[in-house]
């Protein structure tokens, strides 16, 4: 879908349908949507969230150890929702408002 758009516009984008996702389906769907499919991809798009959240435009919500390796075995998975800021900050960037 939004491949000319930077990364972090994207992210916004997927968290605009109001739910909450965890940070592994939007790493892999931005992966494959980018074609940034190494280890190095992965982390930066994570680390992108990381950002996004800091940044007060994401909110960690629920977290859980990647028992099973869905997307590194031990690591800290994250679920995070929307806030309003990131909203208005997503409509300021010319994506589709909620």
């Amino acid at each position: 879908m939004g491949k000319n758009r930077p990364i972090k516009f994207r992210i916004l984008e997927l968290f605009l349908d109001g739910e909450r996702h965890w940070n592994y389906e939007i790493v892999s769907k931005i992966q494959e949507e980018y074609n940034m499919k190494s280890a190095y991809g992965r982390d930066s798009i994570n680390f992108d969230i990381i950002e996004l959240a800091s940044g007060g435009m994401l909110k960690d919500v629920e977290q859980k150890v990647d028992e099973k390796g869905i997307y590194k075995k031990d690591f800290l998975l994250h679920k995070y929702e929307i806030t309003d800021f990131g909203k208005v900050r997503g409509s300021d960037a010319c994506l589709r408002y909620v």
